[in-house]
């Protein structure tokens, strides 16, 4: 079945606005239209569309590492990428994240954020009978749901978060790399938790698990109790590399796992193996939280922690951060320094370097980059804080511990 590009266009622009989100048409892999009902400073397609424009069959989709899914559909030389839309609204740091990786300059992040919060949110079943309907247009096929294929790209995702090799033996021998063991329902919600885990966020997870549905995964075991043994591996895996993302040491972060795997396969209940799946989360994000904050951290430290990690890509500001706790700037300057030794602004410094050690070693932005990002006034402003904490310039560190 051929059309036109005309009528190409015309369509994808109908879906743009009945869908409420951005659509695009790709000609021998060269962008040719887009349309979206809102204006971004940035198309958040650009991280990911190497990826996307790999995919080769006639209709999928992709997600990203924040759970923004992208729908594709391919007809001749045209590719036509819906997306992105998510079932839930996204964190303002997790957006914030994305409007560095798509180089959003500083002063349009905020705008950015806010045209990402206006998108419209839709159940990925949505997207899917949309492409659904637009592949049938387009190449002539009926097919259903469970005819539509994962992009490969997001196996690779999950296999670039396991460390060990160990852990990638055991996933071979359960035999979880093939496509269909990709657990397409439940990848937010392991993200959800491993965003706990490398923050240290014991109050969130708590709060969170009060409300939490059971953690499935796709079909990787025919048996349910080798089923749910295999995503215990995948959890402790994943939970590992947060960690380690957390500031965890990797040996420590990879002998923990092993141990927790170890015990998982010596279990015989669903339950047990359940309960000791929720405890091994909590166990990681404590030790984080304790690397973090110390050891007996009281609440106050760890609201001081929480707080910091949501706004560590503005420029420290004491007043604002004293007003979310309810208590004035002075007091909680003397109380901080009494119970930690060290100030709140040498505190809050310290963590925008732990995170510019992050995105130093598992990111190719540039120092100018990362220091406007986590709102420095300067790239020497950051440098020198950089060297101050961290006992060696950005360029040092990137050239020692980058991947």
């Amino acid at each position: 079945m051929f059309m036109k590009i005309d009528g190409i266009e015309y369509l994808c622009s109908t879906i743009g606005n009945l869908a409420g989100i951005p659509v695009r048409i790709y000609q021998n892999d060269k962008l040719s239209f887009s349309y979206s009902l809102i204006k971004l400073p940035k198309d958040p397609i650009l991280p990911f569309e190497r990826k996307i424009l790999r995919f080769s069959q006639h209709i999928g989709y992709f997600i990203t590492p924040r759970f923004h899914y992208y729908g594709i559909v391919n007809s001749g030389k045209y590719k036509i990428v819906l997306g992105p839309s998510r079932q839930y609204s996204a964190s303002k740091r997790d957006l914030s994240e994305l409007a560095f990786e798509c180089d959003v300059p500083p002063d349009e992040t905020e705008n950015f954020v806010a045209a990402m919060e206006s998108l419209v949110a839709l159940p990925l079943n949505s997207v899917l009978q949309t492409l659904c309907s637009l592949n049938f247009v387009l190449n002539g096929e009926k097919l259903s749901l469970a005819d539509i294929t994962i992009c490969e790209e997001r196996q690779s995702a999950l296999s670039e978060e396991i460390a060990a090799k160990q852990i990638e033996k055991n996933y071979n021998e359960a035999n979880l790399l093939s496509e269909e063991t990709i657990p397409h329902n439940t990848i937010d919600l392991e993200q959800t938790i491993m965003g706990f885990v490398r923050h240290g966020d014991t109050i969130a997870l708590k709060e969170w698990l009060k409300n939490a549905p059971a953690i499935r995964s796709g079909k990787l075991s025919t048996d349910a109790l080798r089923q749910l043994k295999n995503t215990f591996i995948v959890t402790a895996t994943l939970a590992s590399r947060s960690a380690i993302r957390g500031g965890m040491e990797e040996d420590d972060a990879l002998s923990l796992s092993d141990a927790y795997i170890q015990k998982c396969e010596l279990l015989s209940s669903i339950d047990a193996i359940t309960n000791l799946q929720f405890h091994m989360v909590f166990d990681y994000t404590e030790r984080v939280e304790k690397i973090r904050i110390g050891k007996n951290p009281t609440k106050l430290l760890t609201n001081i922690a929480n707080y910091t990690q949501k706004h560590l890509t503005e420029p420290v500001d004491i007043a604002a951060l004293a007003k979310a706790m309810f208590i004035s700037r002075t007091h909680l300057a003397v109380k901080f320094k009494k119970e930690t030794g060290i100030t709140l602004t040498e505190f809050v410094l310290k963590e925008k370097v732990e995170e510019g050690k992050r995105l130093l070693r598992y990111t190719d932005k540039s120092i100018f980059s990362i220091a406007s990002y986590l709102g420095f006034s300067s790239q020497s402003h950051f440098a020198n804080v950089f060297k101050k904490y961290a006992h060696s310039s950005p360029n040092e560190y990137r050239l020692k511990h980058g991947k």
